[in-house]
């Protein structure tokens, strides 16, 4: 897939946004002067990735549309997802880190809803969600989260906000 300088893709070895802000050869020791790399700089961090553009491996796409952002959204409105049962942590964290590989938005929606639906249920019952499910939950939003801010052009710390009222039925933009 051709990329090009500004756009705006998931970098899948970090799970970053990033944006395209150059495509050059480096001039660094052991490095092969001749191969091009996309310049990515992570919106969220601090930092700079080089990722190689002749990698048929690569770990990058662009980042989904507002309108699939919506529809993914929509999705669990309409079709909340049950609360996973998985209860062995070994089961629990092979599934959690098998969506968190895809880094595709709707399984990690249905995933940080499915614990957050684990999590109320437990809580109704006096419980906690085991300390692997929490970090699973986190990372799945932090990936989330960060793709859906840039697809609905609204601040991450809106996100979650955003998602509520939506799946409730009410106002569709950020407040």
């Amino acid at each position: 897939m051709d990329y090009r300088i500004g756009d705006l893709i998931v970098y899948g070895g970090s799970s970053f946004v990033c944006r395209i802000t150059d495509i050059t050869r480096l001039d660094l020791p052991n490095v092969d002067k001749e191969r091009l790399y996309y310049v990515l700089k992570p919106l969220h961090q601090d930092c700079v990735i080089y990722n190689p553009a002749d990698n048929e491996n690569m770990l990058m796409r662009h980042v989904i549309t507002k309108k699939d952002a919506e529809n993914i959204i929509d999705m669990v409105r309409n079709e909340a997802p049950e609360p996973y049962q998985g209860s062995e942590i070994r089961q629990i964290a092979e599934h959690c880190k098998s969506i968190l590989n895809t880094r595709d938005c709707a399984k990690l929606m249905e995933l940080t809803m499915s614990i957050h639906s684990k999590k109320q249920f437990l809580l109704e019952h006096s419980r906690k969600l085991n300390t692997q499910e929490e970090m699973f939950m986190r990372q799945a939003e932090d990936m989330l989260f960060g793709e859906l801010s840039v697809a609905l052009d609204i601040p991450r710390e809106q996100v979650k906000s955003y998602i509520a009222r939506r799946i409730s039925g009410q106002q569709d933009s950020p407040a």
